[in-house]
């Protein structure tokens, strides 16, 4: 990964609270898995940031080299990575994810 990508990662992540690396965006997830993130982040009614790694081959390798997760969606609250959509799917089954997203809102 070049330092331009990963200075761009780090920026997209610090910036915003709730940042999603996914095929396609929010409002058109282009995956099952992606859409699976958007669905479960609406429900929680909360904002969040997406990034269309079928846009960009450099954010796209970029991510995965960066969190060392083999595969997209990304899930990144409040700069720490959390997982893919099985993981979030998992924490918002036990109510985790919740609690993590609003003491993220709360910072």
């Amino acid at each position: 990964m070049t330092p331009e990508t990963q200075e761009r990662l780090e920026t997209l992540i610090k910036q915003n609270k709730i940042m999603v690396f996914m095929k396609g965006n929010k409002l058109m997830p282009q995956c099952g898995f992606s859409n699976n993130v958007v669905q479960i982040l609406n429900t929680l009614g909360v904002p969040f940031e997406t990034v269309d790694v079928l846009a960009d081959a450099d954010i796209r390798q970029g991510i995965k080299e960066y969190s060392s997760w083999p595969t997209i969606p990304q899930v990144y609250v409040d700069g720490q990575f959390v997982g893919g959509s099985d993981i979030l799917i998992e924490l918002y089954q036990k109510g985790e994810l919740q609690e993590m997203v609003e003491v993220a809102m709360a910072s």
